[in-house]
């Protein structure tokens, strides 16, 4: 009887433990015991068999059918990458956001009676990748204490990496002493980024390579030539017409740089003397720029000063045509004919008082953090 059980047991499909095998056959020892062929094996091709629970079928109740919104709410924000705007440039972020196919992270930003700034993150950025867009743009002191505890945020909600995109780095100019007893603002602001917990620092056309060793952090340094020399190389002039000048002797390898990209174009020097911050007087011009088309490149336009001055001279010199090419927009006047700005500005307050300015925006293709390879390979290095 026993020895037919245990043949009925072993001719079956299901599946024998050791314990259901003992007690058909108590007195069947364990070492003679044999394995018992199954009609169909299992297939384990990719590990573990998987038996999905929400199904369409009707064998499960009505609550464990799949929701369609929450699978597009999980696939949504199934990424490890967070990007977060403050309140200096939302517009940039969101281009950005849009590129990479996310969403812009939300938080919440306040102030209070007397200036203060509250910060709170409206989602989890628990083991994520951080990336937070603001620029220290005017109101710079506002602005950079904004970053600076959304940073502080970011690393208390236990973020992985936190990266700080700071198109525009206000106190880049402050990078020296050009005199005695003065700060060093630079340095002073790029400790506080690192203290605050930032992990990595992404930066537009800084006022000097130098101030990069200013951080303790990794520094991703972004140039936006590309952009501004597609916009030339649209305006179809021809390469024997075109001189680059440089608005001041400090921009002379900025100019070169940008004479190397135009076909090795002439390069025009404008000797400037400044008797103060803000203020500048030109006194003369280094190069020959008459008859050709004038292309003056600067990393910013502050009260454009040197630009509308600069313009002056080279029309005097008997220049056709003057383009001036920035990064920052800083200005509020400028005589140049043609302006060409990337923005790390808020556009409105710009195009408000420049109706006519010709500008090729901050493009999101230019950043690293942008672009959608580059982007991985980021999250995947860190």
């Amino acid at each position: 009887m026993a020895s037919s059980s245990l043949l009925w047991l072993c001719s079956s499909n299901a599946l024998i433990s050791p314990a259901t095998l003992l007690k058909a056959h108590p007195r069947f020892p364990i070492r003679q015991r044999f394995r018992c062929s199954l009609v169909e094996p299992l297939k384990f091709e990719n590990g573990k068999p998987h038996f999905p629970l929400l199904t369409s079928g009707p064998a499960f109740p009505t609550f464990l059918s799949p929701n369609s919104h929450f699978q597009n709410d999980i696939n949504k924000h199934d990424t490890r990458l967070r990007i977060f705007s403050g309140t200096a440039n939302p517009a940039l972020a969101q281009e950005i956001a849009c590129y990479m196919g996310l969403e812009l992270g939300k938080i919440k930003i306040k102030r209070f009676a007397d200036g203060e700034i509250y910060v709170q993150l409206q989602e989890s950025v628990r083991g994520c990748d951080v990336f937070l867009v603001q620029p220290t743009c005017p109101p710079a002191n506002e602005n950079l204490m904004e970053l600076l505890i959304m940073i502080d945020a970011c690393r208390r909600a236990s973020a992985k990496n936190i990266t700080a995109v700071i198109p525009y780095f206000g106190y880049a100019r402050a990078d020296r002493k050009t005199q005695g007893r003065e700060s060093i603002a630079a340095k002073l602001v790029a400790n506080l980024i690192t203290e605050a917990g930032a992990n990595r620092v992404l930066a537009c056309d800084l006022h000097s390579g130098q101030s990069m060793g200013y951080f303790d952090i990794p520094v991703d340094h972004v140039y936006g030539q590309p952009v501004i020399l597609d916009y030339l190389a649209s305006k179809t002039i021809c390469s024997d017409d075109l001189v680059v000048v440089s608005p001041d002797v400090g921009g002379v390898a900025r100019a070169r740089a940008f004479a190397k990209k135009l076909s090795d174009a002439p390069l025009a020097i404008v000797d400037k003397r400044r008797h103060g911050h803000n203020v500048a007087e030109v006194m003369n011009l280094i190069g020959d720029v008459k008859g050709k088309v004038a292309v003056m490149v600067d990393d910013m336009i502050d009260t454009a000063g040197t630009i509308a001055k600069g313009a002056a001279l080279l029309h005097q010199e008997g220049a056709r045509e003057v383009y001036a090419c920035s990064t920052h927009a800083v200005f509020r006047y400028s005589s140049c004919n043609r302006k060409i700005v990337k923005w790390s500005f808020p556009r409105g307050n710009h195009n408000k008082h420049h109706p006519s300015v010709r500008a090729k925006l901050f493009s999101s293709v230019d950043c690293p953090l942008c672009g959608k390879p580059s982007g991985r390979d980021h999250m995947a290095c860190s």
